[in-house]
């Protein structure tokens, strides 16, 4: 963090109390901090305390006359190397997704070319709310990055739930882990420039007619996040994706699939690799053969399906014997005896790591934004805490770069 340029906007929420000591704590790692508020915000703690703590002038004002005649809000978006938003409240989470600019806070954001670490913090129906989980799911895709919200005690009286603010050190952390990514790729190439990863995500769709598909439920929203997340360590990315509802992640080769063998065929493909990771939920089974006109609805009678095995593409790589990649992760989506099915499937899939996550439908992971992981490896089980998608990414990509880094280390 040392010489590096935070630019920190307060929202207007009851946490806004804990900037004060986000402003302390990245001073005291290094980080210098200029601090935009919010109108609300300055409802909930004054810019005088903000100033004092960030020894610099706090701005509240689109049109402060002295700042705007240098067109300060561009200014003050791209000398940062990191704009932190904290807390980040249900109205800017939607001023951020629809584009708007009417304030200096949201005018800042908008234009932006550096990352974004928003730290979200809302009463949990509001955090719950469609139209709030619309709008993270499209910053998410604009590759706005999140930490947190925690789930605890709320403010008003008996509430509790998801939408407290992350704590200081997780934040700070956060930002660190970007700016650590971004500084290195910009100077070194990053701790995995010069490696190829190799990254699976979304459902298969199989055809059984012309309007009818054998699938799964992903939304690719995880597979995306580790593509996304191994690019920012300086690793040259090639993505293998089936039919999802996501933008394609900028700087990345992707590859559209439809089909489990189209999948297996792209995969074959894009060898050789350093890494290769099976986030895809393929489908299981396809028909033997695809109808090539709509199945009709006949009185009484129920069509036949003849099913075959899809090809297994994570066992397929793990258990080459030639051209392997070096670290073969997969995925294991479970209903129940989670830990145990990933340790039986890294065993006879060939895999050095499982990622293993509980995908009963009340966790809400298919579709959602959050996850609850198992690392499965050699050396035993790391448990997870609930995380964003992009976390988990972050996370197991930290651990990939560790990976490589401690064999470099060996070697030399």
């Amino acid at each position: 963090m040392k010489q590096r340029r935070i630019l920190l906007i307060i929202g207007g929420g009851i946490a806004a109390y804990k900037c004060l000591e986000l402003i302390r704590r990245l001073r005291d790692e290094g980080a210098s901090v200029r601090a935009v508020m919010t109108k609300a915000a300055t409802e909930f703690i004054t810019p005088l305390s903000v100033g004092a703590l960030s020894n610099g002038p706090v701005l509240t004002s689109l049109f402060d006359l002295n700042a705007e005649q240098e067109i300060g809000h561009i200014r003050l978006s791209r000398e940062a190397d990191l704009i932190i938003v904290a807390p980040a409240t249900a109205d800017l989470l939607a001023k951020m997704a629809g584009g708007h600019a009417d304030d200096l806070a949201s005018t800042v954001l908008m234009a932006t070319d550096k990352p974004v670490l928003v730290a979200p913090a809302m009463n949990p129906r509001m955090w719950m709310h469609p139209a709030t989980r619309r709008n993270v799911a499209q910053l998410l895709n604009d590759g706005i990055h999140f930490i947190g919200p925690n789930v605890g005690e709320m403010a008003e009286r008996n509430e509790a739930g998801p939408g407290r603010l992350a704590e200081v050190p997780e934040i700070i952390a956060a930002a660190s882990r970007l700016l650590n990514a971004d500084g290195a790729s910009a100077a070194q190439g990053g701790p995995l420039a010069g490696k190829h990863v190799l990254v699976t995500s979304g459902p298969t769709h199989e055809p059984i007619d012309p309007v009818r598909y054998i699938a799964n439920r992903s939304s690719g929203k995880q597979g995306h996040a580790i593509a996304r997340a191994a690019a920012a360590l300086g690793a040259d990315v090639t993505l293998v994706t089936g039919p999802v509802a996501l933008a394609d992640p900028a700087g990345i080769n992707v590859v559209h699939i439809e089909t489990a063998q189209e999948m297996a065929q792209a995969v074959a493909n894009a060898l050789p690799a350093d890494v290769a990771i099976f986030a895809a939920a393929v489908a299981d089974w396809r028909t033997t053969a695809q109808k090539q006109a709509k199945i009709k609805k006949s009185a009484g009678g129920k069509p036949q399906l003849e099913l075959t095995e899809n090809p297994d593409i994570l066992a397929g790589v793990g258990n080459r014997t030639e051209g392997r990649p070096t670290l073969v992760i997969g995925f294991a989506a479970e209903t129940e005896n989670v830990v145990a099915e990933a340790t039986r499937k890294r065993q006879t899939k060939g895999a050095d790591w499982i990622v293993a996550n509980d995908v009963s439908p009340a966790r809400g992971v298919f579709g959602g934004d959050g996850n609850t992981v198992h690392l499965v490896t050699a050396h035993g089980v790391e448990d997870w805490p609930t995380l964003s998608k992009d976390e988990v990414a972050a996370r197991l990509m930290a651990h990939i770069a560790d990976h490589f880094n401690s064999k470099a280390s060996v070697a030399e």
